[in-house]
This record gives C-alpha cells, structure tokens and sequence, in this order.
C-alpha cells in the first residue's frame, strides 16, 4: 500500500521545476495582495508567510489531483502557465489574485463522475487544510506560528473557492457537470469559512 502511494506521488521529469515556478509566482502574488508596499521590511515577512502557506496550499491541492488522477489509472503531470504566473502576479497589484498557475495533466479516459471527483480532490484538500488552519488558530492566537495560520485559512479558502468558479477549465466547471449538490455543498462550506475569517 505504501509502495503504491509513494508510486503515486513520485514527480515526472520537469515536473518540481513547473511546481516550482507556480509555487512562487502565487505566493508573490498572494504576498502583494496582503502587503502592498511591496518596498517595506514588513513585506519580507509577508513574501514568506504566503510562501509557506500557499506553498502548502498549492502543492496539496495539485497532489491531490494527481493521486485521484492516478488511482483511476490515468497518467498525471502538473504543467504550469508562463502566462497565467505573469497575469497573477499583474493582477495582484490590483487586490485580485488570479490562482490558476498551472493544471494537472491528465491522460486516459474518465468519465464525467469520475472527472468531477478528481476536480473535486483539490478544492476539498483546500477546505481541510483551511479547517486545520483554523483550529490552530484557534490554540495559538498570538506570535509569528498565529500569523501563519491565518494566513494558512485565508489563503486555503481563497484557493478553494476561486477553483469552484465554473468558467473556463477550473474544477468548479467539471464538479458542477457531475454533481451539482456537491457543487454548492463546496461553494456553501467555503463561503462559511470565508465569512468565518473576519475573526481573526
């Protein structure tokens, strides 16, 4: 069982060099967003908290595509999009954050079920990490380890719902196609943790 999660999670030839680049052209992003000046010491800080906790955010979201991808016997590789990291980062000076760095890959048939719930995996990974953010949060409420938990939950759930929207490739498209009471169960748990983050 563990040969075969591990099989699951091993990266293709390229692949940490795509996850990479995304990996920091959102958490720039995201960080421009938080601190604006973008020329203060302050923004240091911020460019590393939205590091670690995008970097969770992301990595988990995207691995879990791929292992859902690969458990239905699929060939997965995350790809990133030179053009959408750039459009991020533009964005962010405007307070949006454009959060499709780059998808997963995928080769081999799926169904509409089967499509809807890999697209699924990555929203949900975000709404748990969110969830555990938020209980951290909750035990440590003060110092720098608080900080990066609200950080963790704000980002997670932006994560999460931005991939609901159901335009263009995102996974809300494809879950909305499969299942629409899923559809709105995510949208409605994530719009609860949206509304939750202005306790911090």
């Amino acid at each position: 069982m563990k040969r075969k999660m591990m099989k699951r999670l091993r990266l293709n030839e390229g692949e940490g060099l795509e996850l990479l680049k995304a990996w920091v052209a959102i958490s720039l992003a995201f960080a421009i967003v938080l601190n604006e000046n973008i020329f203060s010491s302050s923004f240091v800080l911020t460019l590393l908290l939205a590091g670690l906790t995008v970097g969770i955010g992301f990595l988990a979201h995207e691995m879990a595509h791929k292992v859902v991808a690969q458990r239905y016997g699929c060939y997965a590789e995350f790809k990133s999009f030179n053009g959408m990291l750039v459009l991020a980062v533009l964005m962010s000076f405007f307070g949006f954050v454009f959060a499709a760095p780059g998808a997963v890959f995928i080769n081999g048939y799926v169904n509409i079920e089967k499509n809807g719930k890999i697209s699924l995996s990555g929203p949900l990974t975000n709404l748990i990490l969110a969830a555990l953010f938020f209980i951290l949060n909750m035990i440590i409420s003060t110092g720098f380890w608080s900080q990066v938990f609200g950080y963790g939950f704000m980002i997670n759930t932006w994560l999460a719902l931005f991939n609901m929207i159901p335009v263009w490739n995102l996974d809300g498209t494809k879950i909305l196609m499969w299942n629409k009471t899923v559809y709105f169960g995510v949208i409605i748990a994530g719009l609860i943790f949206f509304f939750s983050g202005w306790m911090f």
